[in-house]
């Protein structure tokens, strides 16, 4: 770094910390750095190292590796640091992201995404070429960082105790990680020299249904503008729409002629995002950016922060397979990233559109990516790394053991892991070859089979990026659009196809490619994207697929090597005239609107995504659909199909019909209906109708149930008759019993019942039922012997029976009833002759004793013509 260069950065916070920090990693290999947002930690950290001698030993120089969470930054941050030291970038001073390489052999400060370094761990687990790994931005807790950081940590402690590890943040929790990364790591803070910056809330909540964000972000700008006559301002929304929609306001509005509007977001090429950050002396400006602007980058002279709370947020449910992005509240930790823009040079403002009572409504910090994102492609890494059991792996924070189950399914349908024992396959390890998710990878090996490449690798290509079609077009753009693409009945991906062909055809001409409505700057990037697939391609399959440039493949195969790729998301149409589809895992979604398979009974869907309609409303959508054949899953996946008989229950016959289905894993492709359920299920089934009510037995009635009670109220009174009991489940196997043989209601509502009650005792046990719980009891009265019917409790729990007998009956019963071999006393109800109790006991005797007397004159008034003695 040159004297001049050295100067002028030392005026940065970070070097308050220069030589603490390079004391404390010459003593150990662990720290923890905490420094506020333009401290400079992102650009001089790497320089302190390389300048300090710290990436020097005895086998010669070695790099410093920063990851950064997002591509944007990276590009940038290396440009800057290589200017700083007057290198050419791509020298000394370089970055590698995913399908882009700008380093050489000369390079020692090179930064990454976090993918790229863990790629990179495969193919060099020594890491030899590396002194320092620097994870820039942590708290920001994206998913590659934290795989990245646990297999480095296990190189660490493996191979290389001499790899220098620092993990450094605005904003961080110190305590888990402190305790993840110890014994041996230290911390180290820098309070910076932020300016104070004035937090605004709004006074009542945004009407956002009624104000977009947009409009009332402008209007805000406008009205703090007024009052900050210095400085630019850094308006936040959630994405490239929204942003489009800001600087439309912006230049509407009053400040339209004095201000100058600019986009930051991922999605444009560099020299736009240089642009954004670049100065413009004598002209204010407004940048409005995705949340990309948070941290890493500097924007000098922001002196306005306008803050809309939203970002779109990636998020992917396991147990329904489904990629999410929707728009989302931010975290208060987010909402003070952003807010610290604004203090960079000098004091500054920060206007957030929402109240202040919502504010502390808002979570405390992002969820981490991963609790929140797809994980085939980590486990996929973490596999070829020797990791079997990923459950156990070294987790910062573990995902959720669904999310990891899921991500094991997908690469096991795939074959890049073995059915049975989980671990990578051959096919998986050439997968890797690919810097892309598994699925198109997976594609990528099919195509080499079917001599499909080129076709496949740009579809790949044209997944990666933005989506090829403008987002709206006029009446004229789908005209001429429809004229062109029309007639395509296939896939989706066939459109973009023909779409990418015609801007290529046109040299990416922007006029020429805006008549139908195709993004001539997207289409460029895919045609990058799609020679270096090519190029891995060569070096993965050799140079032979180049034959295949002037014979272009048949769709079929194309659309095999996509259903390779997306089996776990075949889908089968439920109707013909709605959209409505089934997926494999018991999913529903819709067929998108503007896809050209409406006519295809079954279609993969490269993308199933739950999305935002108007108001609240999710819907999950399919896109980039394409149709494919039944024979073709039976060719690839022929241990996955099933034949499958089930029996239901038709309410409207009454009877129980059978579904004969062919399935491929859950998702059911053809079904025929029959009258031949087996009778087993049948009788399941009618008696599920029976016990609910629906289909009673008309010879089931009051005297089976009491014999059913007599029978488990005796097993409580005479144990040792080791009677069988008679419960809920017992119940339904006798009701089953009797439908057995039926597949309808009118074959049973008659049937006899007592034969088949009767039989679940033995001849031995249905005699000491009629012995000792018999159905009457014998009384003696005036006019003779009596047998008068006993009540058993249904609960069957051993409480006596019950007896209703009139007065009168019971004159010449002294003593007491009893059943069960004298064990147990029935419970008397004296009736009135009115048949209401006057008593009910257990003890006659004590009845006549001490109640009789005082009730007998009230009853003699009462009945006179009744006999009293």
């Amino acid at each position: 770094m040159s004297s001049s260069s050295r100067a002028s950065a030392a005026d940065l916070p970070i070097y308050e910390l220069e030589s603490a920090l390079l004391a404390r990693l010459r003593a150990g290999n662990r720290l923890i750095l905490q420094a506020p947002t333009g401290s400079g930690k992102s650009t001089q950290v790497p320089q302190m190292l390389l300048d300090g001698g710290l990436l020097e030993n005895e086998n010669g120089a070695r790099r410093v590796v920063v990851l950064q969470p997002r591509r944007l930054p990276a590009r940038m941050l290396a440009a800057r640091v290589a200017r700083e030291r007057h290198a050419r970038l791509g020298d000394a001073v370089g970055y590698r992201i995913r399908l882009e390489n700008v380093t050489s052999r000369a390079t020692r400060i090179e930064f990454v995404t976090e993918g790229i370094l863990l790629r990179q761990m495969l193919g060099d687990p020594t890491l030899a070429g590396i002194g320092a790994i620097l994870f820039d931005e942590f708290h920001e807790r994206h998913l590659y960082g934290d795989i990245t950081l646990a297999r480095a940590l296990e190189i660490q402690e493996t191979t290389r105790p001499d790899l220098r590890l620092v993990v450094m943040s605005a904003t961080l929790e110190t305590s888990v990680l402190e305790k993840y990364l110890a014994p041996g790591c230290t911390t180290l803070a820098s309070a910076g020299r932020a300016f104070p910056v004035a937090i605004e809330y709004l006074p009542r909540p945004a009407p956002f249904d009624r104000v977009p964000a947009w409009e009332l972000a402008a209007e805000e700008l406008t009205r703090l503008a007024r009052s900050e006559p210095d400085g630019d301002a850094l308006i936040f929304m959630p994405g490239a729409y929204e942003i489009s929609r800001t600087i439309g306001e912006i230049r509407n509005s009053s400040l339209g002629k004095d201000w100058l509007a600019l986009p930051l977001h991922g999605e444009l090429p560099p020299e736009e995002q240089d642009a954004a950050v670049a100065r413009y002396p004598g002209r204010r400006k407004a940048v409005v950016a995705t949340n990309v602007a948070e941290t890493s980058l500097t924007i000098d002279g922001v002196r306005i922060v306008i803050d809309s709370g939203l970002a779109r947020t990636a998020r992917f449910d396991p147990y329904r397979g489904i990629n999410t992005l929707l728009i989302e509240k931010i975290s208060r930790a987010s909402a003070d990233q952003r807010a610290g823009r604004a203090g960079r040079t000098a004091p500054g403002r920060c206007l957030r559109l929402w109240t202040e009572a919502e504010h502390f409504d808002r979570p405390a910090q992002e969820l981490p990516e991963v609790k929140r994102l797809d994980l085939a492609e980590v486990v996929l890494t973490l596999k070829a790394s020797g990791v079997e059991n990923v459950h156990a792996f070294r987790w910062l924070e573990p995902p959720e053991g669904r999310s990891l189950d899921r991500a094991e399914t997908l690469l096991r349908d795939l074959g890049a892991l073995d059915r049975v024992t989980g671990a990578i396959t051959a096919l998986g390890r050439r997968m890797l070859a690919f810097p892309v998710h598994p699925r198109y990878s997976r594609m990528l090996l099919a195509a080499h089979d079917a001599d499909c490449v080129r076709p496949v690798a740009l579809i790949a290509a044209l997944t990666q990026g933005r989506n090829l079609f403008t987002r709206a077009s006029d009446k004229a753009t789908e005209a001429a659009r429809e004229d062109f693409l029309g007639n395509e009945t296939e896939s989706d991906f066939f459109l973009l196809l023909r779409a990418f062909k015609f801007a290529e055809n046109a040299n990416f001409d922007p006029a020429k490619c805006r008549r139908l409505g195709i993004h001539a700057l997207g289409a460029r990037q895919t045609a990058a994207l799609f020679e270096q697939f090519l190029r891995i391609a060569d070096d993965e399959f050799g140079s032979s697929e180049n034959a295949e440039k002037n014979a272009p493949a048949a769709g079929d195969k194309i659309r095999r090597c996509i259903l390779a790729g997306f089996s776990d998301q075949l889908a089968r149409r439920l109707d013909a005239g709605t959209l409505r589809c089934a997926l494999v895992g018991g999913r529903k979604g819709v067929l998108a609107r503007e896809s050209v398979v409406q006519r295809a009974p079954l279609l993969v869907a490269a993308e199933v995504r739950e999305i935002q309609q108007r108001g609240d409303e999710l819907n999950t959508l399919l896109t980039l659909a394409t149709a494919v054949e039944e024979a073709w899953l039976r060719e690839l996946f022929p241990a996955d199909f099933s034949e499958m008989v089930e029996a239901f229950y038709d309410t409207t016959q009454r009877r129980v019909l059978a579904r004969r289905a062919t399935k491929f894993r859950d998702l059911v492709l053809a079904e025929k209906l029959s009258d031949d359920a087996p009778l087993d299920a049948a009788a399941r089934l009618l008696a599920n109708e029976v016990i609910a009510g629906r289909c009673p037995l008309k010879n089931w009635d009051a005297a089976v149930e009491q014999w059913i009670a007599r029978v488990n109220g005796l097993r409580h009174f005479m144990s040792e008759l080791a009677l069988p009991a008679i419960g809920a489940d017992d119940r339904r196997a006798l009701i089953e019993q009797l439908c057995y043989g039926a597949r309808g209601y009118k074959e049973i509502k008659e049937r006899a019942v007592w034969p088949t009650v009767r039989a679940w005792l033995s001849p031995q046990a249905q005699a000491w039922i009629e012995q000792y719980a018999p159905e009457r009891i014998e009384l003696t009265t005036s006019r003779g012997p009596r047998r008068v019917k006993l009540i058993y409790p249904e609960a069957g729990d051993g409480s006596p029976p019950t007896l209703a007998a009139r007065i009168q009956e019971l004159y010449d019963v002294t003593g007491g009833l009893r059943i069960a071999a004298g064990r147990v006393p029935v419970v008397i109800q004296v009736l009135a002759p009115n048949q209401r109790p006057v008593q009910v006991t257990s003890d006659l005797a004590n009845f006549w004793r001490e109640s009789y007397p005082k009730i007998k004159g009230e009853l003699q008034r009462k009945y006179p013509k009744h006999e009293w003695r």
